[in-house]
């Protein structure tokens, strides 16, 4: 039985907790895929359905970039329909396997929510319109706000797009990026949105780049009853490349554990790249096998290997 099967509906609680009806908490753990429109091949059915059945995971992340080449902002009707509809894939294949499945407005070079927020505000009214009777669907409104973008303009967009989704839905929870590519968890604590109280605010990390200086952030928000999740994470450097630094890493997921924040590995991909899951010869788009595995993603299968182990035990 997966998660959902088990948990359903999930909603924030007063303690900054994602649980299910009956209070219980729910840490989520899972992928990331690449940007949809580079690597659709992997959102399909079996291979969801592999991911649940044979690496137990129970959230699939769908990464709808908006500004960089083919993203939902920056194309035209016929790559905008596109998408829709491998979202609308990922989302049907997530829900018949019984997997949560988020659905990710991949902010990165277009840097601050409010440049598209116009583009958002469509997209999630759309989006929360055609899912709102699905109980496993989540919304991750803008991912890694950086440059020349302050915790007030993620607010003020914030403010603009929550409304949006809570007219076609009531209960699903919300994501929102923070500061600095998603790292500054401590500015949200400070002025927390209040417009809606069943949200999370994200956080994200990459191993090798960053260390005990970022993870007093971390514990510091998670200190203060923030609500947190980690919808990307890498063991390798903050650019994806780079060596992977399993050290690092694990102190990352104990300092995760201790608070029951849940984590999604970045990325399902065969990118020549340290993050991709799988390696660059690979063309499998399911049934995969060790051989075919990336040292990180053979790394994080053993960490949600343990967890099943420490939960049966």
């Amino acid at each position: 039985m997966t998660k959902y099967e088990k948990h359903g509906v999930l909603h924030v609680n007063a303690k900054g907790k994602l649980v299910d009806h009956n209070g219980e908490e729910v840490a989520l753990y899972g992928f990331s895929s690449h940007g949809l429109s580079w690597y659709p091949q992997y959102i399909n059915r079996d291979f969801f359905e592999f991911m649940s059945e044979k690496w137990h995971v129970d959230v699939i992340r769908l990464a709808m970039y908006t500004d960089e080449e083919n993203g939902y902002c920056v194309g035209d009707e016929e790559n905008r329909a596109g998408l829709l509809d491998l979202i609308d894939r990922g989302v049907k294949a997530a829900t018949e396997v019984g997997l949560y499945v988020i659905i990710d407005w991949h902010i990165l070079r277009d840097s601050n929510p409010l440049i598209y927020s116009d583009m958002a505000a469509e997209f999630f009214d759309i989006v929360a319109e055609r899912y709102h009777a699905y109980g496993n669907v989540i919304y991750e409104i803008c991912n890694e706000p950086n440059v020349n973008c302050t915790w007030k303009d993620i607010k003020t967009y914030a403010e603009e797009i929550i409304p949006i989704i809570r007219k076609h839905t009531k209960y699903a929870p919300i994501f929102v990026g923070t500061p600095t590519w998603s790292q500054d968890v401590d500015e949200a604590a400070k002025d927390p949105i209040t417009i809606d109280k069943n949200l999370m605010y994200v956080f994200h990390f990459y191993a090798d780049t960053h260390r005990d200086e970022l993870r007093a952030k971390f514990k510091a928000a998670a200190e203060n009853g923030l609500p947190l999740i980690i919808t990307e994470f890498g063991c390798c450097d903050a650019s994806g490349a780079g060596d992977n630094n399993f050290e690092q890493s694990d102190m990352w997921i104990r300092l995760a554990d201790n608070y029951n924040v849940g984590y999604i590995m970045w990325n399902i991909s065969n990118r020549d790249e340290t993050s991709a899951s799988f390696k660059p010869d690979c063309d499998k788009t399911t049934g995969f096998e060790e051989e075919d595995l990336s040292e990180a993603c053979k790394w994080f299968l053993k960490v949600l290997e343990d967890h099943r182990e420490k939960k049966q035990s």
